[in-house]
C-alpha cells in the first residue's frame, strides 16, 4: 500500500469506521462524565467523512487532511468538532514537514484550540504520549506502528485515574476520578485504525 492517495483513504476510512462502531461505549463514557453525546456526535461526523472520502482523497493529501477537519467542524457539535477538525487542518497545513512533523502541528493546533496541555483528563493525554514516542523513535523503526497503538492504549486508560482540568467534567472535581475520558478514548481508537493502516505491509 505504497500510494500515498490510497494509505491516505484507507487511514481516513478505518479512523471513521472504528468512531462508528464505538458510538454507544463513547456516549456512555461520556454520559458519565460530560454531556453523554460524545459518540452520537463523533458517528455523525464519521458519517458524514466518508460520505465525502472520494472527494477529500481527490485533493492533495495535505488538502484532504483539510478538508477532512473543516467537515468535522460542521457537522460536530460541542468542543469535539473544532479539537479534533483542528488536528487534521494542523496536519494538513504541515503536510509537505513529514508524517510526524505533521502530527506535531496538528497536536499543538489541538493544543492552542483547547487551551489546554497533557494531565488535564483530555484527548491530549493521548495525543501527546503517541507523539513523544514517535518523535523519539528511529526512522527505520518497523515495529513503530504497533508500538504506538499500545502507547495510545496505555495513554488513555491512564486517564481514569486522573481529575479533569477541563469540560464539563471538570465542575464534578474529584467525582471525575475513576473514568476514562471520552476524547481519550476516541482518540486511542483512531489512532489504533491508523497505526493498523501504517503497519499493514500490503
Amino acid at each position: 500500500m505504497a500510494d500515498t492517495r490510497q494509505v491516505m483513504s484507507a487511514a481516513i476510512r478505518a479512523a471513521a469506521e472504528v468512531v462508528i462502531a464505538h458510538a454507544e461505549e463513547l456516549t456512555a463514557l461520556d454520559r458519565a462524565i460530560g454531556d453523554g453525546d460524545h459518540g452520537i456526535n463523533m458517528k455523525r461526523g464519521a458519517e458524514a467523512v466518508l460520505a465525502t472520502l472520494d472527494d477529500i482523497v481527490a485533493k492533495p493529501p495535505g488538502e484532504a487532511l483539510k478538508a477532512a477537519g473543516m467537515t468535522l467542524v460542521m457537522k460536530i457539535g460541542g468542543a469535539s468538532g473544532p479539537l479534533y477538525g483542528s488536528l487534521l487542518m494542523g496536519m494538513g497545513k504541515a503536510w509537505t514537514d513529514g508524517l510526524a512533523e505533521s502530527f506535531a502541528a496538528g497536536v499543538a493546533a489541538v493544543k492552542a484550540r483547547g487551551k489546554s496541555d497533557r494531565g488535564q483528563k483530555t484527548m491530549l493525554d493521548v495525543l501527546i504520549p503517541v507523539l513523544e514516542a514517535w518523535q523519539a523513535a528511529p526512522n527505520d523503526a518497523h515495529d513503530l506502528p504497533a508500538r504506538l497503538a499500545a502507547i495510545a492504549e496505555s495513554a488513555m486508560a491512564a486517564t481514569r485515574d486522573m481529575r479533569a482540568e477541563r469540560g464539563r467534567a471538570y465542575f464534578l472535581g474529584e467525582r471525575s476520578i475513576g473514568h476514562i475520558d471520552p476524547g481519550a478514548r476516541s482518540s486511542c481508537l483512531m489512532i489504533q485504525a491508523v497505526c493498523a493502516v501504517l503497519g499493514d505491509p500490503s
